[in-house]
């Protein structure tokens, strides 16, 4: 708990991180790739070029500072972060050197408002925030057995083209087995060295079958370069370069965006809604039923902008075949005279109360573009479901700014 010598100090911030934060988050990161360069394998380069990242951080301290004496806020958001540090091999010996640049990028941007009774309240606050980071990605390492940083080398044994930009891959070990058990909704982080940066980037996937099977599959979409992001440098470079019998270095299973729950036999009602390459956890999930044979109420919701764009369409159609008790409906914001004859709905995904009427009390999960992600996110509370019943899946920069 924030010491109460330095709460006030804490809580005097908020104001000026409203109108100094990315100043201060550009400092910080400038400040610390100068020293350590060595840290930018560990960071998505592209997102520090476009400001995504010293954005996103900014929000993130602004939050942290406006909920310091609300554990309840911040304890998600810290279970999130975690994982994602624990499937990049975050080390404890890192955090006293961001810690060393975060309080002077605020000492250097605020000049003499920084007093030094304001940068020990910052410090200490840092410190609290980094003991639990540390404790939760210790715990994260010991369960998946693994040390920090461990990568495995897979063999790509199957290459699918999944729809236009989209492509899934078949991993297995050099033996041809799994790689091991997982949770439906989890991620791995895969390595490539960029020799254009000189840089490894790792970037997070989604896996996108069933534990059981005797392989991983991530669904990686070839992300073009668009008005208010660059291109995906690692999903570009996984497209062009990945084939059967390629290897690839991947790490353990994280992620706590568990669509079935820690109980895979529960039968309460569960509503899936997903956009683009959102579906890929979902299609996790539903495999996973089928293999169970459930017969769990579940509601399936996908948005893609068209039939060609529209992925992992094969999966469904056999979930829903072997479900019993499984509904889906469609939209694509595009459509065509097949979609009509399929059942397909036009425009984005609407959701109405008679559609959710038999899942009032599901737990809802949403994966998908940060934008569809809050217009359902609002949607549904304006139908009545509870915030405590809703989850969603963020990789990006989005990742830090869940309180904001």
């Amino acid at each position: 708990m924030l010491s109460p010598s330095a709460r006030p100090f804490i809580e005097a911030s908020v104001p000026v991180l409203r109108t100094q934060g990315v100043a201060i988050t550009q400092r910080f990161y400038a400040s610390l790739f100068s020293a350590h360069p060595e840290l930018k394998n560990l960071f998505n380069m592209g997102n520090q070029e476009n400001g995504a990242q010293q954005g996103a951080l900014a929000a993130a301290v602004l939050a942290y500072a406006a909920n310091i004496d609300q554990p309840a806020a911040l304890l998600p958001v810290i279970e999130r972060i975690a994982h994602k540090h624990a499937s990049v091999g975050i080390v404890p010996s890192q955090y006293p050197i961001v810690g060393r640049h975060l309080i002077g990028a605020i000492k250097d941007v605020l000049g003499e408002a920084a007093t030094p009774e304001l940068l020990s309240a910052w410090d200490e606050a840092y410190w609290l925030l980094a003991g639990e980071l540390i404790a939760a990605e210790a715990r994260l390492y010991e369960r998946a057995a693994v040390s920090a940083g461990d990568l495995r080398e897979l063999v790509v044994t199957k290459v699918v083209r999944e729809g236009r930009q989209v492509v899934s891959y078949y991993l297995q070990t050099r033996s041809g087995r799994s790689p091991g058990p997982f949770v439906p909704g989890q991620y791995v982080s895969v390595a490539v060295d960029l020799p254009s940066r000189g840089l490894r980037q790792l970037r997070q996937y989604s896996l996108s079958d069933a534990p059981s099977r005797p392989h991983w599959r991530i669904t990686v979409k070839s992300e073009l370069a668009r008005e208010d992001a660059p291109a995906g440098e690692v999903s570009n470079h996984l497209h062009a370069h990945l084939k059967q019998g390629s290897t690839l270095l991947v790490s353990a299973p994280f992620g706590n965006f568990a669509p079935l729950g820690s109980d895979h036999a529960a039968q309460s009602p569960l509503v899936l809604l997903s956009a683009g390459v959102g579906i890929t956890p979902f299609v996790s999930a539903l495999n996973a039923l089928v293999e169970q044979r459930s017969t769990r109420p579940v509601l399936f919701v996908h948005a893609a902008q068209s039939r060609e764009q529209h992925i992992l369409g094969g999966d469904v159609r056999a979930a829903e075949q072997a479900l019993t008790d499984l509904r889906t409906l469609t939209f694509h914001e595009q459509t065509s005279g097949d979609d009509e004859r399929a059942g397909v709905r036009s425009g984005l995904m609407t959701l109405t109360p008679e559609l959710l009427a038999p899942f009032a009390e599901a737990d809802v999960y949403l994966c998908g573009p940060l934008p569809f992600m809050r217009a359902q996110w609002r949607d549904l509370i304006a139908l009545g479901f509870s915030p405590t019943r809703l989850s969603r899946e963020v990789f990006g920069p989005e990742l830090l700014d869940q309180l904001s």
